[in-house]
């Protein structure tokens, strides 16, 4: 291949090009090719069609915007898209080494990266996943094969996927309570244990909803007990691990830690992970479940006698570019914490406690719980809500204006069940019987740190003004 400059700088209007050259060089080597005619399309009509594309793409929320502040998105970093493009104009396949012999490479070393993360074992079986919905799947379908017949315990607070997938997989599952903070009820989990017909616990270090972290810890102590295996869902939250260390550690430490003790793990890159959507990854402790996955196909694993990524996955067709793009990420921000990814990180968990801190000085607004991550969740104050239905109608009348506005702000909602709403609340006790929207803020990206006062004051006078 030829020598081609290597980009300096993250500025996309010089990777982007970086990018496009460098498989132009490749192309090359093979010799010119000429498009065919059946390729092209009609200059007038892209220009209109683009035209329109234009103007729906304008639609969007500014989610690389700090105004943005409602969920869990944000845009892939410069270097994961560049690496990205880069691998997407070759467009490998990362089902058979035939069809992805260097972006399968880049997998196995990106997934030993995440799984060195977490202090796994080098010889952990994994792979990138379209999401982490598959990713869950594909642990939830081992769990399975591993204790057929049994049932899988999920927190109240757990992600909707757990229950969906064990419809999809007919296995048995049964919902146990949250406490008060938000984490699964280790004593409702370990009572289901008890029972016998439990074969996997599933815990969260890093709820979508409030960003609690389950006590994977504790949790341990259940699997010695009852034979049970423990899953841990870190799709969000995985990547704070690279903040359980050190003498101040900024996150709980021993859950994060603790989850190199569980069985399998989920994590989304394209989340904290700073990669394009359609990149999650699951990791197994023991590589031996890789024998579940045995298939044999007539027409690909034929080039090496190596281990084939579709040899360990559920998914056929996956994109080798997100693997390129994940690993040139990884390279180039490396999961650590006190450089690459651990400081993105850290911004985030301080701009939740500096608007909780502001929060809980306000009169307009009231902290629902204490952020553990980059998940901050608050309701209207007293004057402005007296009951659960007023902070229902005034939450979602904020969530609206906010939107509208000419200087807007964008938040989320999040629904909490009356119960555990007057819980934490009692003075809304006298008001409501079902499920009241909270305000929400995921304050993922960097640049939300500096902007944390200008969001309060603004959030403030939006509930000043609905009321």
């Amino acid at each position: 291949m030829p020598a081609i400059a290597a980009p300096r700088s993250t500025d996309l209007d010089e990777l982007l090009p970086a990018a496009r050259e460098l498989i132009r060089g490749w192309e090359a080597g093979f010799g010119a090719v000429e498009p065919h005619p059946a390729t092209a399309v009609d200059g007038d009509r892209l220009a209109a069609v683009w035209e329109r594309f234009a103007g729906r793409m304008a639609g969007n929320h500014p989610f690389f915007h700090p105004r943005y502040a409602g969920q869990m998105l944000k845009p892939p970093h410069p270097v994961a898209v560049a690496g990205y493009l880069a691998a997407m104009l070759v467009n490998p396949n990362n089902h058979a080494l035939d069809a992805s012999p260097v972006t399968s490479e880049l997998e196995l070393e990106a997934v030993r990266a995440l799984a060195g993360m977490f202090g796994l074992p080098g010889d952990v079986l994994g792979h990138l996943t379209a999401s982490g919905t598959i990713a869950n799947l594909e642990a939830l379908w081992v769990a399975r094969e591993l204790h057929p017949g049994k049932a899988v315990v999920y927190g109240a607070n757990a992600h909707y996927t757990h229950a969906r997938m064990c419809q999809v997989l007919g296995i048995p599952a049964r919902s146990v309570p949250a406490d008060a903070e938000g984490r699964i009820d280790l004593d409702a989990a370990e009572r289901e244990c008890r029972r016998g017909d439990v074969g996997t616990l599933v815990l969260t270090p890093g709820t979508t909803g409030l960003g609690a972290v389950d006590r994977v810890d504790e949790a341990l102590a259940l699997r010695e007990r009852h034979g049970v295996r423990l899953h841990a869902d870190a799709a969000y939250g995985g990547f704070f691990t690279l903040l359980a260390g050190g003498r101040d550690p900024l996150v709980p430490a021993a859950p994060f830690t603790a989850i190199a003790g569980c069985d399998s793990v989920v994590v989304d890159p394209h989340k904290h992970g700073l990669q394009p959507y359609g990149c999650g990854a699951v990791l197994f402790r023991d590589p031996g479940v890789g024998r579940l996955y045995q298939h044999d196909s007539p027409y690909t694993y034929f080039t090496s006698a190596d281990l084939h990524l579709g040899e360990i996955s559920l998914e056929c067709s996956r994109a080798g570019a997100a693997a390129a793009g994940l690993w040139l990420t990884l390279q180039a921000l490396p999961p650590a914490r006190d450089e690459g990814l651990g400081p993105i990180l850290a911004a985030g968990v301080r701009a939740a406690r500096a608007w909780a801190a502001l929060i809980e000085g306000s009169e307009e607004l009231e902290l629902h719980v204490t952020p553990e991550l980059d998940i901050l969740t608050f309701l209207p104050g007293a004057a402005r809500a007296p009951s659960a239905d007023a902070v229902d109608r005034v939450s979602a009348a904020v969530l609206d204006a906010g939107m509208a506005d000419p200087d807007p702000v964008y938040l989320s909602t999040l629904r909490i069940d009356a119960d555990d709403l007057l819980a934490r609340h009692p003075r809304l006790a006298g008001g409501g019987e079902g499920p009241a929207r909270i305000l929400r803020s995921v304050l993922m990206k960097p640049e939300h740190e500096p902007a944390v006062p200008w969001l309060h004051e603004r959030v403030c006078e939006l509930t000043r003004g609905v009321v």
